[in-house]
């Protein structure tokens, strides 16, 4: 008895020893601001236009708005190139500004009608470069207005299940992004329609535009979620202009974001990327400013 009323003894002298250290240094759990599952991310075609006369100056300016994470565009698989360096020094450029790189779209569409083995060697180069960079997710972000058939779409379907078996099978994951043209009817079906129905959920996951589902689907974003559970893993985020329906920076547009992420499921998401393909204000740069500050004040609380 008197051993274990010791033994006692020594751990309340040890617990209570933490506790007073405890109280002399932060504790993040104890904070009184929200903890933020999710890294705030962008899409890097929004500046498109400065990566292109600045990369490094751009990235620099993009971690100082407090963007996180990345998903990147035009990936050049001939020079194993990201933005003009190649992939191991764009990955030490990103390191430096503590910026990771967790998704990237790539030019799939332009191998449509190319044969399954050159399809089949240019999924193979980008699985190298996202190696490199540490992703998770390799994207097919596009399809060229000439295969959209219904057709095509499910040669499409076809297309992405060999590649994501391809991907997955390389230890990453693979997902489509859609747009508005997948949502157009042919005959009362749609190329979503066929998408959904004719990829395999284990290997070919969904990057929802959110902007595009609220434009031209019949289906709000999370009756897709609940449709399909465990495939949106990423998100994109834009908001749409109250006349046009064009582009526009967050809080600029008629999407009621606050009502949309503070309800919408969160159980398969991964991922994020603020994103606006166009129709600035004044330049893209400003608009990341903007929607970037938009997003921190009032929406990131919610992811």
């Amino acid at each position: 008895m008197k051993q274990n009323l010791s033994g006692h003894r020594r751990d309340f002298l040890k617990q209570a020893g933490l506790l007073s250290l405890a109280t002399l240094l932060p504790f993040k759990g104890f904070s009184t601001f929200p903890i933020n599952r999710f890294k705030m991310g962008l899409q890097l075609f929004t500046i498109r236009d400065a990566m292109k006369r600045d990369p490094i100056g751009s990235l620099k300016t993009v971690a100082s708005l407090g963007y996180e994470d990345l998903e990147l565009y035009g990936y050049d698989v001939g020079k194993g190139s990201y933005y003009g360096y190649k992939a191991s020094d764009f990955k030490r450029i990103l390191d430096d500004l503590q910026l990771t790189a967790s998704s990237g779209h790539y030019g799939f569409s332009d191998y449509f009608e190319q044969p399954l083995d050159q399809l089949k060697r240019y999924t193979d180069q980008c699985i190298e470069g996202a190696l490199i960079l540490d992703k998770h997710y390799i994207t097919w972000p596009w399809l060229h207005p000439d295969y959209r058939t219904l057709d095509n779409f499910k040669m499409l379907s076809d297309k992405l299940n060999r590649i994501g078996e391809q991907v997955n099978d390389a230890g990453l994951g693979f997902a489509y992004h859609n747009h508005d043209f997948e949502f157009t009817e042919h005959g009362g079906e749609t190329g979503y329609d066929i998408i959904l129905r004719e990829t395999d959920p284990t290997l070919v996951k969904l990057q929802m535009d959110l902007y595009w589902v609220i434009h031209s689907s019949k289906m709000d974003p999370a009756e897709l979620i609940a449709n399909q559970p465990g495939r949106y893993v990423m998100w994109h985020i834009k908001d749409m202009d109250k006349i046009t329906r064009d582009y526009t920076e967050l809080g600029n547009g008629s999407i009621d974001y606050i009502k949309l992420l503070s309800t919408i499921p969160k159980n398969d998401l991964e991922y994020y990327y603020l994103e606006q393909g166009g129709n600035f204000a004044e330049n893209s740069m400003k608009s990341i400013t903007d929607s970037a500050a938009y997003f921190k004040q009032h929406l990131q609380k919610y992811l």
